[in-house]
């Protein structure tokens, strides 16, 4: 699924329609944010965070690498693997013990195997002066999830 995003506020909004449609219980989530820097990953997870609840500052965990947030629609992990450089590195991260929440991951491309785990790529690239996201659903739950999204785009077209 491929949709163009002209301004932040459509990348806030994609954000927005990805949350309408995640499931109540959003523990074991993971959603791959890619992209180069400053494609908009930052951006879109700040926005997921805040529409999910969230009030207070949402800083980049560029260098925390792991910035736990605890909103109203559950636990939100926003990582950033830039730093890491190697996959095994994950496990000092804690990384299985991230599951009772959503898993919002930036640079998985450090850790390939993630895709195996995750539901759901979402590719950031710039297009002029705004950007461009390709979505896909990488696990059964994801896809269905996208599926919704598609549905909700196409009916609001109408």
């Amino acid at each position: 699924m491929k949709i163009d995003l002209p301004t932040e506020a459509a990348t806030v909004e994609l954000a927005q329609c990805l949350h309408e449609r995640l499931p109540a219980e959003i523990a074991g989530w993971t959603v791959l944010l890619e992209g180069e820097l400053g494609a908009g990953k930052s951006t879109f997870a700040r926005a997921l965070i805040r529409t999910m609840g969230h009030t207070g500052p949402v800083p980049s965990p560029t260098y925390t690498l792991v910035e736990p947030y605890t909103t109203p629609a559950g636990r939100v992990y926003h990582v950033d693997l830039y730093r890491i450089a190697a996959e095994e590195e994950l496990r000092y991260l804690g990384w299985n013990e991230l599951d009772d929440g959503l898993r919002l991951v930036e640079w998985p491309d450090r850790a390939p195997g993630l895709a195996s785990q995750a539901d759901v790529r979402i590719h950031l690239t710039y297009k002029g002066v705004g950007r461009a996201a390709e979505l896909v659903g990488l696990s059964p739950r994801g896809r269905e999830l996208l599926a919704g999204l598609r549905r909700a785009a196409t009916s609001s077209e109408n």
